[in-house]
C-alpha cells in the first residue's frame, strides 16, 4: 500500500455515505439540501488540516480554502476545483461502499441477495485494474466517485502539504461547488474570493486523462400552439400540436443523434417531448465542437419553426435557445502552459497523458469563459452515474501524486 492509500480510501467511503444527489428542475441553487452536509464536512476538515481562509458560503453552498505559500519568491497560485453533488441518474441515498481487494479479473457480485452482478464481459475497463483494490456499491445506488474521488484526492493532497512544510509550494486555492450534474456549472463560485487567475477542475473517468476540448452546448425549448375542436367538425379548423411536434422532430437530421455520432461529430438530442392537441413542448440539446457549426445548428432550429409557421400560421411554433457552455479549447489555446504543466505532472507521476475531445462539458467550460481558464484532470472513477460505478483506490493515490507534481511545477514558476 502506498503512502496515501488509507487516507483516500477512508475519505471516499465517508463522503460516499453522504447523500448529495442534485435535482433537475428544482428551481433553486443549490438544488438539494444534502449538499450542505458534505460542504460542512469539508469546511471542518479544511480547518483541521490547517488551511486558511476557510469559508462555507451558506447561501450558495460553496466551500473555499487556501494553503498559504511557503516560498521565498512569488509564484502563481494553483487553483483546484471539484463538485460535491452526485448525478440524479441513479440514487445517491443510503450508499453502501465496500472494498474488493486484489481484484482477480472475474465477475463481481455486488449484491448476492438481489442477484446483482457486475460482469467482466460487460465492462472491459475492469481489465486494467486486475490486482488493484476497488471501492464499489451494493448495486442499488451509484457510488459518487463522480466527483467525490476527486475531493478525496484534493483533501489528501492538501493535508499532506500542510503536514510537510518542508515541501516547497506556492499558494493553493481550493473550491468545492454544488450542482455540476444538473447544469450548475459553478455559476455561484465567487472568482474574487477564489483568488487564483487559473485553475484545474478534477472530474471525469480514466486515470491519467485530461480534457482541454469540450462541446459548445445549448438547450432549445420548442413550444407549439395548437387548436382543439371536436373531431367530428375538425376539418379545416383543428391544429394538432402533437402532429406538429412529430413533424418538427422528423425534420432533424436522422443520423445527427448521440447514438450515431462519435469523436468531434455534433448532434441534436431530443431529451423530451410532451404534446396534446392544444399544446406541445420539445426539449432539444444542441452540441458541436466547431463554433460555426454550433451557430448553424441553432439557426437550423429557428428555420424549422419558420417553415412550420408558414404552413400552420404565425406563432404556431416558437423556439427559445439558451447557451449553456462553450468549447474549453477556445480559451485554453491562449494559455497553453496550463495544459503543458498538467501533462508534465501526469508524466512525472509515471503515467502517459491521454486526451480526446470530450463529448460533454465540465464546470471548467463555463468558468473559462467567465475568465478563469480551467483544464480538467480526470478523477479516475469508472462507470459513473450508475449502479456499477467503482473507483480503484490506486487511481486516487496516483491523483494525489499528480497534484503534488503540479504544485511543484507551479512553485518553480
Amino acid at each position: 500500500m502506498g503512502e496515501f492509500y488509507e487516507k483516500v480510501k477512508e475519505r471516499l467511503i465517508r463522503y460516499a455515505k453522504i447523500d448529495t444527489e442534485s435535482a433537475n428542475g428544482a428551481g433553486r441553487w443549490p438544488t438539494t439540501d444534502g449538499q450542505y452536509d458534505l460542504a460542512g464536512e469539508l469546511e471542518r476538515e479544511l480547518g483541521e488540516i490547517g488551511a486558511s481562509d476557510v469559508w462555507l458560503d451558506e447561501e450558495n453552498c460553496v466551500v473555499y480554502g487556501t494553503l498559504p505559500s511557503n516560498l521565498d519568491h512569488p509564484a502563481e497560485p494553483l487553483g483546484l476545483i471539484a463538485h460535491m453533488d452526485t448525478a440524479p441518474d441513479a440514487s445517491g441515498k443510503d450508499v453502501k461502499p465496500w472494498v474488493l481487494e486484489h481484484y482477480d479479473g472475474g465477475d463481481i457480485v455486488l449484491n448476492e441477495e438481489k442477484g446483482i452482478v457486475m460482469r467482466a464481459a460487460d465492462y472491459e475497463n475492469l481489465r486494467q485494474y486486475v490486482g488493484q483494490d476497488l471501492i464499489l456499491t451494493d448495486g442499488t445506488t451509484l457510488l459518487g466517485g463522480d466527483d467525490k474521488a476527486s475531493i478525496a484526492s484534493i483533501m489528501t493532497f492538501s493535508e499532506h502539504l500542510a503536514a510537510h512544510p518542508e515541501i516547497p509550494h506556492g499558494e493553493i486555492r481550493l473550491a468545492f461547488t454544488p450542482d455540476e450534474e444538473v447544469g450548475g456549472l459553478a455559476h455561484t463560485l465567487d472568482l474574487a474570493r477564489f483568488g487564483a487567475p487559473t485553475a484545474y477542475t478534477l472530474d471525469g473517468d480514466h486515470l491519467g486523462w485530461y480534457m482541454d476540448e469540450t462541446f459548445n452546448a445549448a438547450g432549445a425549448a420548442v413550444t407549439i400552439r395548437g387548436l382543439s375542436v371536436h373531431t367530428a367538425t375538425a376539418k379545416g379548423i383543428m391544429i394538432n400540436a402533437a402532429d406538429i411536434a412529430a413533424e418538427y422532430i422528423g425534420f432533424l437530421p436522422p443520423l445527427e443523434k448521440p447514438q450515431y455520432t462519435e469523436g468531434t461529430e455534433g448532434f441534436f438530442f431530443v431529451s423530451s417531448c410532451a404534446a396534446s392537441c392544444e399544446h406541445g413542448e420539445i426539449r432539444i440539446n444542441i452540441r458541436d465542437f466547431d463554433s460555426a457549426a454550433f451557430a448553424a445548428r441553432k439557426a437550423f432550429l429557428n428555420d424549422l419553426a419558420d417553415r412550420l409557421n408558414k404552413k400552420y400560421g404565425p406563432g404556431t411554433v416558437t423556439v427559445r435557445i439558451d447557451d449553456q457552455y462553450f468549447n474549453l479549447k477556445e480559451v485554453l489555446k491562449d494559455c497553453p502552459f496550463l495544459v503543458e504543466r498538467l501533462k508534465q505532472a501526469i508524466s512525472e507521476a509515471g503515467l502517459t497523458p491521454r486526451t480526446a475531445p470530450f463529448r460533454g462539458g465540465t464546470d471548467g467550460s463555463a468558468l473559462s469563459f467567465r475568465g478563469l481558464p480551467c483544464p480538467n484532470l480526470s478523477a479516475g472513477y469508472e462507470n459513473a452515474h450508475g449502479r456499477f460505478e467503482y473507483v480503484p483506490i490506486q487511481s486516487m493515490e496516483k491523483n494525489v501524486e499528480i497534484l503534488l507534481k503540479l504544485a511543484a511545477l507551479y512553485a518553480e514558476g
